[in-house]
């Protein structure tokens, strides 16, 4: 019995590993994104610090190298802060602490 549960990990953890590589091969692309033209600077030099590959040409649009799941949440986050209004902000920051103190 202990055998066969450890070819049955054995299959799972490489069967996820191929899984995982061929997500990561799929999920690289530049994507462009429509930032508003004043928050174009800012947007761009926290994706820079978070090491988010981009790109920013004068008089061009925000353009972001997609490299792997890390990547797109960095820059899924930096775009909802930067989008999202105050009040939008207030109520996330009220729900985590409610979840935290729970």
């Amino acid at each position: 019995m202990e055998g066969n549960t450890g070819n049955l990990l054995r299959v799972y953890c490489t069967l996820r590993v191929i899984v995982l590589k061929s997500f990561e091969i799929e999920v690289q692309t530049k994507q462009t994104v429509k930032v508003d033209w004043a928050d174009r600077w800012q947007v761009y030099q926290r994706l820079q610090e978070l090491d988010v590959p981009c790109w920013c040409e004068t008089n061009q649009p925000l353009t972001v190298e997609i490299c792997n799941v890390l990547c797109a949440v960095q820059l899924w986050s930096v775009m909802r802060q930067s989008t999202a209004t105050r009040q939008e902000q207030i109520s996330t920051l009220k729900r985590c602490w409610r979840k935290r103190v729970k």
